[in-house]
């Protein structure tokens, strides 16, 4: 019995709508994309790269649990979806959305939802920002961390984020 290929979800790095029409047609690039780890325990936040693969600090050396209330005792974090676009004066925060992460590391286990995980990203790289429903702190350690991590990129960001993370 042959097994079949899964070519369903494909990314590359360079566009893969350029017209060749080739291999890869219709896959998406992530590569303006970033995740900030939003740790509201210790009050910072910071770009893991490694989350792009749920491989992040705070991922690692944990077992996922299905059901949120297995984690009793998680401490929560955020991994913010963020993508960059380069609008006509500049790069800019063109979407951003977080989502939560419960981790017990005694226990050594955490929650997380992939569907959300993975709807965040979506709405990230469409250009949406999805944060309202982050706490007061983790928004302003979110706030903080872009208005500080790139200035420029925070001055020609549109408005709506500036508010939602207030």
């Amino acid at each position: 019995m042959e097994k079949k290929k899964n070519n369903a979800f494909t990314i590359m790095k360079d566009d893969s709508t350029d017209g060749h029409g080739g291999y890869g047609v219709g896959s998406i690039s992530l590569e303006n994309m970033s995740p900030i780890i939003v740790d509201p325990n210790e009050k910072t936040a910071y770009v893991d790269m490694a989350a792009m693969h749920a491989r992040s600090q705070v991922e690692r050396r944990v077992r996922f649990q299905n059901e949120k209330e297995k984690v009793l005792n998680g401490k929560l974090y955020w991994i913010v979806w963020v993508t960059v676009q380069n609008g006509g004066d500049g790069p800019y925060y063109y979407g951003a959305a977080a989502s939560e992460i419960l981790v017990d590391r005694p226990n050594r286990i955490a929650y997380k939802s992939m569907p959300e995980h993975v709807k965040h990203m979506e709405q990230s790289l469409k250009g949406k920002y999805v944060l309202d429903h982050m706490d007061d702190l983790s928004k302003g350690l979110l706030s903080d961390f872009l208005k500080e991590y790139k200035p420029e990129f925070w001055d020609r960001t549109p408005e709506e984020l500036r508010e939602q993370l207030q």
